[in-house]
């Protein structure tokens, strides 16, 4: 049997030859017509401005200190029952938990906080101290406790996934001062027979110290046990009155 090498001899010409001319035309270009090639320019983001108060453009505005007209009494539907003092939203202790009347999934939430004086924490200690949290979808607890002053366990202080993830580290302020939550939150997602795809994360700035590093929350955060994944949709941002007078301040929420 014969075999021409022929054929093939002359692909590679041609080969060669159309590489040749590539090669020709990339080096005629200018170095700004090259770089066109890996240039992007759609889709266009959207301009974003930022208010004296820090607030974004694109933000809904859950508290300014103004009224409570974005929330309500996670109970039965009814009015906030927390009250307003100054600029400063304050849980009403034993009142029960509030929640905003919008719903949400993936969000940047900002949130201002302080636990109360010591003359209103006279002889309590530990989950005692100012306790309260940021939950989101109303189940995935942020929790907001005096870590400044006071001992508990590490994944129960302040800016922890509350009895999930520790916080990196402890960034938490005096009494006197404020303390500022800056979090990404994922949500989870579920295919249409309630079987989780992919676990919510968060992530937890706290005075502007990265505390929780796109963490996966486990499931509902619960003071026992460790309840597994719900299906469920958007739902809404919730604020705990866990029986001390807590105070929040600029609340705003950005929808991802």
């Amino acid at each position: 049997m014969k075999f021409s090498i022929k054929p093939c001899l002359r692909l590679s010409a041609v080969c060669l030859t159309a590489l040749t001319a590539c090669a020709a035309v990339s080096a005629e270009k200018e170095p700004w017509q090259q770089a066109e090639a890996t240039e992007v320019w759609k889709p266009v983001p959207a301009k974003v401005s930022v208010s004296a108060a820090g607030v974004p453009s694109d933000a809904t505005v859950l508290f300014d200190g103004a009224d409570l007209d974005a929330w309500e009494s996670a109970n039965d539907d009814s009015s906030a029952p927390w009250v307003i003092k100054g600029d400063v939203l304050v849980t009403n202790p034993k009142s029960g938990d509030i929640r905003t009347k919008q719903d949400f999934c993936d969000v940047q939430l900002h949130i201002e906080w302080q636990s109360p004086a010591e003359k209103d924490m006279e002889g309590l200690e530990g989950q005692g101290r100012g306790n309260s949290g940021v939950f989101f979808q109303e189940r995935y607890e942020i929790q907001v406790l005096d870590s400044f002053g006071g001992d508990t366990y590490v994944n129960g202080q302040a800016g922890s996934v509350y009895k999930q993830h520790i916080p990196l580290v402890n960034a938490t302020k005096s009494l006197n001062d404020w303390n500022v939550y800056d979090i990404i939150y994922m949500a989870p997602e579920f295919n249409d027979a309630g079987k989780l795809l992919e676990p919510a994360y968060v992530t937890v700035l706290h005075n502007g110290v990265l505390v929780q590093n796109h963490v996966e929350i486990k499931g509902p955060t619960a003071w026992i046990g460790h309840p597994p994944y719900e299906a469920h949709g958007c739902a809404p941002l919730r604020l705990q009155d866990h029986g001390n007078p807590a105070k929040f301040r600029n609340i705003w929420v950005r929808p991802l």
